[in-house]
């Protein structure tokens, strides 16, 4: 690689700005990259001027992080194709439903030996009703390959320079080193594995658990409880990995895309918020996420249900009874007083496809 590589993030919202700052740091003290970073910013009017404009002249996202300097390298453009189309290195940070709409525009107008990197929490409604991982429709779309990087890492904590991780699942080798030093800073440890649908589906199911808990938080019951909420859902995470993503490796839901990020989704997260509304205020689930999360689509009771769709296949429903629950509590199946219920009455083995181990 004796050329520099370009890099480009797509996406402008709390986390793109976030991680743009570490992005343009490291590329600029980089001999391996250009130090100018493009970055694609939907366009909008704030106080009569362009947010392109503002970004471009004052280095602030006054949009999303309006407390937070941008490194001057940070170039916005509000068109995704002469953002993306000189890239080596394409960085999404969008939400889920645009990806789909943003690759087909980008569609044979990125390098054919780009690689591109998720920092999407979220998944596709795949055409069979399944969860489609991010990753894979990109690298479906886009025809390169695509890594992901996900873990414990709240936007402003980050930007604060508060220590959080995140873990890299890179499926080339040969930009493992490369994007954990794009990503790293003093305060942000990057760890790599090229386990990547583990580290993606982990940062998916952590949803379901995430609005468990929420549920637990509404009924007023004790940290007792939500701390076994916390451990049946990574319990049945392992599992639903072994089941649907066969070759992970364990270690894997110990790094940051895993527990860390688990347990911090339960604690601050849309859907722990929404699920703790959801019990209180006994409203509909479609009215309350427009009311406490314009703009953002709480995964848990969609992850649910996706979920329950590939259970449901494999007719393995009781062997995931917290997830099962989930689902059925979210569409009024099941009453709240189930989730207790729930945990006191599951089995304490690991379902594997092909036999049953105790704990």
């Amino acid at each position: 690689m004796a050329d520099r590589l370009n890099v480009c993030i797509i996406g402008s919202g709390n986390w793109a700005t976030t991680i743009a700052r570490n992005v343009g740091n490291n590329v600029a003290n980089s001999q391996l990259m250009e130090p100018k970073v493009n970055m694609y910013v939907y366009e909008e009017i704030i106080e009569g001027r362009k947010l392109t404009e503002i970004i471009n002249s004052t280095h602030i996202n006054v949009k999303y992080m309006p407390d937070f300097v941008l490194p001057m390298n940070i170039v916005a453009y509000d068109d995704v194709v002469t953002t993306a189309r000189d890239a080596d290195i394409l960085i999404f940070a969008i939400p889920p439903t645009f990806v789909n709409s943003c690759c087909k525009t980008l569609l044979g107008k990125v390098k054919p030996l780009a690689h591109a990197v998720s920092l999407i929490k979220g998944f596709e409604r795949g055409d069979d009703g399944q969860i489609l991982l991010i990753s894979h429709l990109i690298m479906r779309q886009l025809k390169i390959p695509c890594s992901v990087l996900v873990g414990c890492n709240l936007a402003h904590e980050v930007s604060n320079n508060n220590f959080a991780e995140g873990t890299i699942g890179c499926r080339d080798q040969k930009y493992m080193r490369i994007l954990q030093d794009l990503f790293k800073s003093n305060t942000f440890r990057v760890v790599v594995t090229d386990d990547a649908d583990c580290v993606e589906i982990c940062s998916t199911l952590r949803n379901i658990i995430a609005f468990g808990a929420g549920l637990a938080d509404g009924m007023e019951l004790n940290e007792n409880t939500k701390a076994g909420v916390i451990r049946r859902g990574f319990l049945e995470t392992l599992q639903f990995v072994d089941v649907f993503y066969p070759g992970s490796r364990l270690a894997t839901f110990f790094e940051s895309c895993g527990l860390s990020d688990l347990v911090t989704s339960c604690y601050a997260n849309r859907n722990r918020k929404l699920a703790e509304a959801f019990v209180k205020t006994g409203q509909p689930l479609n009215e309350l996420e427009s009311l406490l999360v314009p703009g953002h689509e709480p995964l848990g009771p969609v992850t649910a249900e996706l979920v329950h769709i590939m259970l449901k296949k494999k007719g393995l429903e009781e062997k995931f009874p917290l997830f099962t629950a989930v689902f059925r509590i979210c569409t009024g199946v099941y009453p709240l007083s189930r989730l207790v219920e729930t945990l006191r009455y599951a089995r304490e083995d690991i379902y594997h496809p092909n036999h049953i181990f105790p704990l």
